[in-house]
C-alpha cells in the first residue's frame, strides 16, 4: 500500500479514499521490521488480547464486517462467535505477521473493488443500532477512524516491544 495522503484528484470519494488508504497503509508500516515472536506479545497486563498481529488482524476482519456485511449484506465470514465475540484478535497468532499484513492488504483490495462504482450516498443493507442505513460516505469515515485509532494502539505498543516511534 501506498501511504500518501493526498488524493488524485479533490473530489469527495478521492479524498475520502486517500485519507482511508493512508490510514490504512499506516497500520502496515507500523508492523515493519517486527518479529513474528513480537507482533503476537501482549506488552499491557490490563489488555492481553491487544497485539500487533491482532490489531491488524482486528482491522482485517471490520474491513469485511463493514463494507461487505454491514453495507453490502453479504455472509459474515468473521471469527468472533457469540462465546468469543473477540476472536479476531486471537484467532490468527500463530500465524506469521507477514501473513496477517497479507490478509489485511487482500481485504483492503477486496473492498476498494466492491465499492469503487457505489455512490457515496448509496444506503447500507445492514442498520445499524438504532435501525439507521448508513451512507457509504459514513462507512468509509468511520472505517478510517477506526483505522487511525487502532494505529494509536499500534504505535504505543511497537514502542513498548521495541522502542520503536513515529511515522
Amino acid at each position: 500500500m501506498n501511504r500518501i495522503d493526498t488524493p488524485s484528484s479533490w473530489d469527495e470519494r478521492s479524498t475520502l479514499n486517500a485519507l482511508h488508504d493512508y490510514a490504512r497503509a499506516t497500520a502496515v508500516e507500523k508492523c515493519e521490521g517486527l518479529s513474528d515472536e513480537d507482533a503476537r506479545r501482549a506488552p499491557l497486563a490490563t489488555s492481553p488480547l491487544m497485539t500487533m498481529s491482532g490489531l491488524v488482524n482486528h482491522l482485517r476482519w471490520n474491513e469485511h464486517y463493514w463494507f461487505e456485511v454491514m453495507f453490502l449484506g453479504g455472509e459474515d465470514r468473521g471469527p468472533w462467535t457469540d462465546e468469543d465475540p473477540d476472536a479476531e484478535f486471537t484467532v490468527e497468532l500463530q500465524e506469521p505477521l507477514a501473513r496477517v499484513i497479507e490478509a489485511y492488504e487482500a481485504q483492503c483490495g477486496k473492498v476498494r473493488e466492491l465499492i469503487a462504482g457505489i455512490s457515496l450516498d448509496e444506503r447500507s443493507h445492514g442498520a445499524d443500532s438504532r435501525g439507521d442505513h448508513l451512507t457509504l460516505r459514513w462507512v468509509i469515515g468511520h472505517m478510517t477512524e477506526e483505522t487511525a485509532r487502532h494505529n494509536g494502539h499500534l504505535d504505543i505498543l511497537r514502542e513498548l516491544i521495541d522502542g520503536t516511534t513515529g511515522s
